[in-house]
């Protein structure tokens, strides 16, 4: 389920808004390895499979930054963005990992607006992405991400 911005009218009035939950997504270790070659971050838990097995996890787990990564992978198939001149991603708030993303883990999005605002011409709209695992009563990552938007003028 999408939500479908228009205007900067809709956006300003989102605050509060739930926005649903996205397509599950596996975390397998080949996601996990290329996450680690980008970054150069190796460190075994990650992708050492016969040492983690035996170490706190049990298994290989992705990395904290690319389960906060997803968030971009999340939010378009949360909010649409039509009649958009211009977006960009602002930063981000608050970010926690309350939990190990294991591997072949499914893990999906949900979405909140927690605050939007006029800055200028722009809309910057702060929408918590929680990073669910399924099966799991604790997220892998909840993060208040703020982008900035501009739309074109609505034509009556």
């Amino acid at each position: 389920m999408s939500t479908v911005f228009k205007s900067t009218e809709q956006m300003l009035a989102s605050t509060g808004m739930d926005l649903g939950v996205t397509d599950w997504v596996v975390i397998d270790q080949a996601r996990i390895n290329l996450f680690a070659e980008a970054t150069g971050d190796h460190q075994w838990i990650h992708v050492d499979e016969t040492r983690a097995a035996a170490g706190p996890f049990g298994c290989t787990v992705a990395h904290g930054f690319l389960t906060l990564s997803l968030a971009n992978l999340f939010l378009p198939q949360l909010i649409i963005l039509e009649n958009m001149l211009m977006g960009v991603n602002y930063g981000c708030d608050k970010v926690r990992f309350p939990a190990p993303v294991r591997v072949n883990s499914l893990v999906r999005g949900r979405g909140e607006v927690i605050k939007v605002e006029q800055i200028g011409e722009a809309v910057q709209q702060t929408v918590r992405v929680t990073v669910e695992i399924e099966g799991s009563e604790r997220p892998g990552c909840v993060v208040d991400t703020v982008s900035r938007y501009t739309f074109n003028p609505v034509s009556e």
